[in-house]
């Protein structure tokens, strides 16, 4: 069976992803678990017969519809379609990919843009949190070759401000899963914080890690990797989640501080089992909840040196994220500025019969 469904392939932020609007990637009639991967490429190396890149970061899914909620303008249901396996968990969100709901959403009509800017009130609806994008929109179009080094855009792009908002607790219903600020597996403390994104914070050094290694030495180093997989398994336990094996939930972030980048923390994020190339929006919107929350690792990290203004920055091995924090416990917001590009728009087609139902 060969489907053909519109779609965008877009890069938001740090991430690259197919973007569909819900009602068009339905028509065929097959689950998504199915048509997903078929149209990704997976199962299969290097996702060569589909659109993924071969990584998990270049293997995700935006769907997006007109939103029912009359506070809500669109609703964003994010697909993490692993490369290898082509399982796709329906858990986790994106803030990279989010990055580029707003203009897909105006360019596909389920949004009129504005004569200059455009607000785009977004439901993530994996999580159930709550985000307001704005992209400009001169003359009432989305525009892809603004030139804002500031926020770190390779190739022109359109910026977008997104807000972060009604992000506590999106995976296991409580900031802290556990009950406490700390916990310890295997002799080292952890913080299990959802916000944002539900993770497991490390302290570098208790794994070993100066902290600002290059992505490539971690990853080249299994003895790391299965120690990391081993502490966020038992974190999971303690945190409810039970056996998370086939789960890209809970992530794990380990943390440092110190001069690099004038930043206040860095961080190395972990999707799950290998250290990203940059670092999850989702996962900077949990540090900086964390650093703002008594008796984390990332607050005992830090200390008195966070910027009162709001302002919190996570260096990564690609950069930095630079967010604005306001607010506390469940009415935190967080602002933090992306970039998304459109790559191509049209038709993409798969096999369905190359998938095992």
């Amino acid at each position: 069976m060969l489907v053909s469904i519109p779609a965008m392939m877009m890069r938001g932020g740090t991430s690259r992803g197919m973007y569909f609007v819900k009602s068009e990637l339905a028509s065929p009639g097959v689950e998504l678990d199915r048509v997903l991967p078929a149209l990704m490429g997976s199962p299969g190396p290097g996702q060569i017969d589909g659109l993924g890149g071969g990584s998990t970061t270049t293997s995700k899914v935006a769907v997006v519809s007109r939103s029912a909620d009359p506070n809500v303008d669109v609703d964003y249901l994010f697909a993490q379609v692993d490369p290898l396996s082509g399982r796709v968990d329906w858990r986790p969100t994106c803030g990279n990919v989010l990055a580029g709901v707003a203009p897909f959403a105006i360019e596909r009509g389920m949004v009129v843009a504005g004569p200059e800017r455009t607000r785009v009130r977004v439901r993530l609806v994996n999580t159930n949190a709550h985000a307001v994008c704005t992209v400009p929109t001169p003359g009432g179009s989305i525009r892809y070759d603004f030139d804002e080094s500031a926020v770190t855009a390779i190739h022109p792009s359109v910026p977008v401000r997104v807000e972060f908002r009604g992000f506590i607790g999106g995976s296991t219903g409580a900031l802290l899963p556990t009950g406490n600020a700390c916990d310890t597996v295997d002799g080292v403390e952890f913080s299990a914080v959802d916000a944002g994104v539900c993770a497991v914070i490390v302290r570098a050094a208790d794994v070993g890690l100066q902290g600002d290694e290059p992505q490539a030495e971690i990853n080249a180093n299994p003895i790391l990797l299965q120690r990391i997989a081993n502490i966020r398994a038992k974190a999971a336990e303690l945190m409810g989640m039970g056996d998370v094996c086939d789960s890209v939930l809970p992530k794990v972030m380990v943390t440092s501080v110190g001069s690099t980048d004038h930043a206040d923390i860095t961080s190395r994020y972990f999707v799950p089992a290998t250290c990203h190339p940059a670092h999850a929006v989702s996962g900077g919107v949990c540090l900086a909840t964390a650093a703002r929350t008594p008796g984390t690792v990332v607050a005992s990290q830090i200390g008195d040196c966070r910027n009162e203004s709001g302002d919190f920055t996570v260096a990564h091995p690609s950069g930095k994220l630079c967010l604005k924090v306001a607010g506390a416990g469940t009415e935190t917001s967080v602002t933090i500025d992306r970039t998304a590009r459109k790559l191509f728009d049209g038709q993409v087609f798969a096999s369905l019969h190359e998938v095992a139902c």
